[in-house]
């Protein structure tokens, strides 16, 4: 009989289903729930058992990942009629790794406190990518003691994990992730339109522009997809727009200014406002500066 902990995982989406997949290869009994019923189908027929809520879910774990869409999802999943909380043991622990505002996070932390459930905020970055090979940066915030019991499981899922303070630490690491790659994606699309517009080689340009001081993730990983016209979600653009709402709120509490994200927002509008526009991957940026330079950014152009 295995002494490893039972988990639980509560989202099955893009980035939760490879997750969850990761933590059943790494051996651990795995507790389930999703809405959708195709998503749950795929990981009974790897061995994880099947949930009816959240709190079924809570139940039969000592570990449960939120891994949902946003905050008004993590606080149902966590604190609504079939939640979490209602179930769940003392002495168990609920690891959120999904972004909700830091508000939110702390107060299920509290929630949780109540009937002595201990919680990490634990973001995540990576994409879709990371989270199948199980390379995914996890930013963690909670008590150090916790992190270090639930260290192991963590690296199951994630390659560089890092505790950061306090619950809510983690979501401000996660956002202040998503400002700078924000901008990243600006000047990446921002140069391979000007480069377009002006007739460039746009493939062999990339390759001098990645061993440059232009290089970034942003550059390596979604600049080929850009050219090759590939806007297959990896991370949607609706997620994106959500990240950057929520950290332009958080940012407006603490009076810090955040021109270029602002602009990253307001430009995302413009790739949202097409059908479908919302599921595209995040790199779907450039679309917004095709349209004003009235250009396509092609390998092929």
């Amino acid at each position: 009989m295995s002494d490893l902990p039972n988990i639980g995982f509560v989202g099955l989406g893009i980035m939760g289903r490879p997750m969850a997949l990761n933590l059943l290869n790494a051996g651990y009994s795995l507790n389930i729930n999703d809405k959708s019923r195709s998503r749950i189908d795929v990981l009974a027929a790897s061995g994880a058992v099947v949930c009816d809520s959240p709190m079924q879910v809570a139940s039969s774990s000592d570990v449960v990942f939120i891994m949902v869409r946003d905050s008004e999802d993590a606080n149902q999943v966590v604190l609504g009629q079939s939640g979490i909380i209602h179930e769940i043991r003392p002495g168990s622990t609920v690891i959120v790794t999904s972004t909700i505002s830091p508000d939110s996070v702390r107060n299920i932390a509290d929630r949780l406190a109540q009937v002595n459930v201990d919680t990490l905020d634990a973001p995540v970055s990576g994409g879709e990518e990371g989270a199948k090979k199980a390379t995914l940066s996890i930013m963690v915030g909670g008590k150090p003691e916790v992190f270090a019991a639930c260290l192991p499981i963590l690296e199951s899922i994630g390659r560089n994990i890092v505790h950061l303070g306090p619950v809510g630490a983690g979501t401000i690491g996660k956002l202040s992730n998503q400002v700078i790659a924000s901008v990243n994606m600006l000047a990446m699309c921002e140069g391979l339109t000007f480069a377009a517009k002006a007739g460039a080689d746009l493939p062999r340009l990339l390759s001098v522009l990645q061993a440059g001081t232009a290089q970034s993730w942003a550059l390596d990983n979604q600049a080929i997809k850009v050219l090759e016209r590939d806007f297959a979600p990896g991370f949607m653009v609706s997620l994106q727009q959500k990240d950057l709402r929520i950290a332009l709120a958080a940012a407006e509490e603490l009076h810090v200014a955040l021109p270029g994200c602002s602009l990253v927002h307001e430009l995302y509008k413009s790739v949202e406002s097409e059908p479908g526009g919302g599921g595209l991957a995040n790199h779907a940026f450039v679309r917004a500066l095709e349209k004003l330079s009235d250009v396509v950014v092609s390998a092929d152009a």
